[in-house]
């Protein structure tokens, strides 16, 4: 390899909440000589990053415009609501969006949530970030409604969370820009939907095997080796059987 030759590598995008460790694990056991980087990025800006060449493909949050990049549906989050330890939802195992009526309820800047109508009465301010909005739970100030991955990345001992039967859900999805659907990209297509390694989608193809020589079989007959005459039955004419000679008389 040449000074000027880089060897290949693979940039994996990941929004707050998504977990990639048991995809990256594959990859390293399938793939050791290709490392993966991963590249922790706001949900806001992953469509940005993948469309710019920042990463090869990412773990986003649907919706995706399918314009220039293409998408595959992962999973649904639950959704759950973030409240002090002592409050009244702590001790009920689910709640609606009408339960919070009466609540403060925080809406951050970088919300994922698609709401139509967003639950309990609205704070003064709306908080710039989602961890943001958790230190203003735990200072009292309302709730927070976020996707469970969330809630369990700025999880504090003093804050739980119960899950919203009515609220809108997230999707996590893997999306990669149309245009660049590499042989590395096959690959980890293939290990997030669970293919085998001996799967032949998502591989390169493998090179071409040179000819065998063909065999001796169905071609002439090897001629027997000198001084030996065959065997009848053994390929030799029929008749050749002798019998017993006769005396003469």
């Amino acid at each position: 390899m040449t000074g000027s030759e880089v060897p290949p590598s693979f940039r994996l995008a990941y929004v707050p909440g998504v977990t990639p460790t048991k995809w990256v694990r594959i990859w390293n056991e399938r793939l050791p000589g290709v490392p993966l980087n991963l590249i922790g990025v706001p949900a806001a800006e992953a469509f940005d990053m993948l469309r710019g060449g920042g990463a090869d493909a990412g773990f986003v949050r649907l919706p995706v415009d399918r314009t220039d990049l293409s998408a595959i549906p992962l999973y649904t989050e639950t959704t759950v609501v973030v409240v002090p330890k002592d409050h009244v939802v702590a001790a009920v195992d689910e709640v609606s969006a009408e339960d919070l009526a009466d609540d403060i309820v925080l809406h951050p800047l970088d919300d994922v949530l698609g709401w139509e109508r967003l639950p309990g009465r609205p704070a003064i301010e709306r908080p710039a970030t989602t961890a943001d909005a958790v230190e203003l739970v735990a200072a009292g100030v309302g709730l927070l409604v976020v996707p469970q991955s969330l809630a369990r990345l700025h999880h504090r001992k003093d804050l739980t969370y119960r899950p919203v039967s009515d609220a809108p859900e997230s999707r996590i999805a893997l999306s990669w820009p149309q245009d660049a659907t590499t042989d590395l990209v096959e690959q980890f297509i293939g290990i997030v939907r669970g293919r085998t390694v001996n799967s032949t989608r998502g591989r390169p193809p493998a090179p071409a095997q040179p000819k065998r020589k063909p065999s001796d079989k169905g071609g002439a007959q090897r001629k027997p080796a000198a001084g030996k005459t065959p065997r009848s039955g053994a390929g030799g004419p029929k008749g050749g059987k002798r019998g017993k000679p006769r005396r003469r008389s």
